[in-house]
């Protein structure tokens, strides 16, 4: 046995020489990017008012708007962040500590100040760096917590198309006097989706649980003070009447209903908790591809945001060297769902659960809840009704996509709703409502990354420029060219794109417009306009 470990010690040895040294290159890396790109943060929190650019509201204080109210700030705009929660953190505050990043970290830097420990963090990583960003721009002044919006009006009758002219807004009843613009950044995942089956009742009164699978850690009690807990109930609207500390999953069986993202995190978890035996209900296949920094990155530089002619290849590379022998089983079937047709899952153990029996993965319609367990559909010829008994049902169902019924329905006319706005974020009615991250739908690449500073700076630059401001149509104008050039495309033209696509869309907004270029290297790179800069520049 000696010799045996002895050999593997040798063997892998340079596969961990070479994490090493890609470890410290990331980090060096990460310290390069921070010292170029990280805007100076105010010396006090009153600095940005003294004599401010302008006014903005930033909707939620999820990662996406701690990270646009900090570039705000740094810019000399001063801010006012309105959060429902009594904590920050969006979704990431919602969710299992288990849970991580989708894809690596390198292609996740959501403000240039993170710094990364790890390539795929986990939900307690991600919060903390969401929280130093917070403190680090003096954002705590300037949070509004257990504050709901629910009405954005304006404050005058002007609307963007009078040519000069421009909308001011008022949150909720004004109370915090009117903003120059507003930032609506509350993601793509509300409440989670809590789907009802038949039979749920009887299941629970035998014994058996069922439960959202953003609540696993409940059943641990792993992660969460009491506090949080009694959050996470009230934000479920869903708890059974079990004694959530005393549940202990080792050795049990338990049914995942959904086979997205947090239904493979879902199962991940439950074979790390023991679990004796663990079935993943799967309606429809998703694509998972391996956690590959590498092969991720390539494939959200395909340029079209489209299932194209030659799309195959990578699907084949897939097939073959991920799914390996199950991709019969378990990818989707040529033909049905395109690699570029719907956001991933990036994950690499799952494969290795289903292969080693630790997990089961079933294509099938749930049809109801048995006393048991669950009645399914199989997808088969015959498509019989089978029986599966577990004592944990998982509801891995996802999340509520978060309304927009506060802001003004007349920013959303027909056929100009989310996520058909211009560059996808802005309103096509008014340039100064900036939706980052909350239009989007799927997509390969990540709405984490460096793309949130840079649509903040390009509101920041139509306040500061009114040369550089669209016109209504020309906005409705570049949502109807890209309806054209992705025509047939699966869920719409701006329904999936890629991260290559998306900075095509941020070069050709200069690009088109050579009288942007002078805000080149600010809008893309964040140098310039500072606070040494409020007697030169002002706000329209």
């Amino acid at each position: 046995m000696d010799a045996v470990q002895q050999l593997h010690e040798v063997v892998s040895w340079p596969r961990n020489a070479v994490i090493y040294v890609f470890q410290v290159f990331y980090r060096l890396f990460q310290v390069g990017i921070i010292l170029l790109f990280s805007p100076n943060p105010p010396k006090n929190d009153h600095q940005p008012s003294d004599k401010p650019f302008g006014r903005i509201a930033v909707i939620g204080a999820g990662l996406t708007g701690v990270s646009s109210a900090a570039h705000c700030i740094a810019h000399n705009f001063d801010v006012v962040l309105y959060e429902e929660n009594r904590s920050i953190g969006g979704i990431w505050s919602h969710v299992n500590s288990t849970s991580g990043l989708q894809i690596n970290s390198m292609i996740y830097r959501f403000h240039p100040g993170v710094f990364w420990r790890e390539g795929f963090p986990r939900r307690d990583e991600i919060l903390g760096e969401i929280t130093k960003i917070w403190k680090q721009y003096k954002l705590e002044s300037r949070t509004r917590f257990n504050t709901k919006v629910t009405k954005v009006r304006r404050a005058n009758e002007t609307g963007v198309h009078e040519k000069g002219k421009r909308s001011k807004w008022l949150i909720n009843d004004g109370e915090d006097r009117e903003f120059d613009a507003v930032i609506c950044t509350v993601g793509t995942c509300g409440k989670p989706m809590t789907k009802g089956f038949e039979g749920e009742d009887k299941f629970e009164q035998n014994g058996g649980w069922v439960v959202h699978s953003s609540e696993l850690d409940e059943l641990s009690g792993s992660g969460e003070d009491e506090d949080e807990k009694s959050d996470k109930q009230e934000s479920n609207g869903h708890a059974n009447g079990h004694s959530k500390k005393s549940f202990d999953v080792r050795g049990k069986t338990m049914i995942i209903v959904g086979s997205g993202a947090s239904g493979v995190e879902a199962a991940e978890w439950a074979v790390e908790k023991g679990a004796d035996k663990v079935w993943i209900l799967a309606r429809d296949d998703k694509w998972i591809i391996p956690r590959n920094v590498v092969f991720d990155t390539f494939l959200s530089m395909q340029p079209f945001g489209r299932e194209m002619p030659l799309s195959f290849i990578p699907e084949w590379f897939i097939r073959k060297f991920h799914y390996g022998d199950l991709a019969e089983r378990v990818a989707p079937a040529p033909g049905t769902r395109g690699l570029f047709e719907g956001t991933p899952v990036v994950n690499d153990t799952i494969l290795n659960h289903i292969r080693c029996g630790k997990v089961v993965y079933e294509r099938c319609d749930t049809q109801r809840f048995t006393s048991e367990g669950v009645l399914v559909k199989k997808h088969t010829d015959k498509e019989e009704e089978v029986e599966i008994k577990a004592d944990v049902v998982v509801l891995a169902t996802g999340f509520e996509r978060p309304g927009i019924d506060f802001l003004p329905e007349d920013l959303f006319p027909e056929r100009y709703e989310r996520p058909n706005l211009y560059l996808q974020n802005f309103a096509t009615e008014d340039w100064s409502v900036l939706l980052t991250n909350a239009a989007y739908q799927n997509a390969i690449g990540t709405v984490g990354h460096f793309h949130i500073g840079i649509y903040t700076r390009i509101l920041l630059t139509f306040l500061l420029d009114k040369g550089a401001r669209p016109e209504g149509e020309d906005m409705k104008l570049w949502v109807d060219v890209l309806r054209w050039f992705k025509r047939g495309a699966r869920g719409g033209a701006l329904g999936f794109f890629t991260y290559m696509e998306l900075t095509i869309w941020l070069f050709t907004f200069h690009l088109l417009r050579p009288d942007r270029l002078r805000w080149i290297f600010f809008i893309m790179q964040g140098w310039g306009v500072t606070y040494e800069d409020a007697d030169r520049l002002r706000v329209e």
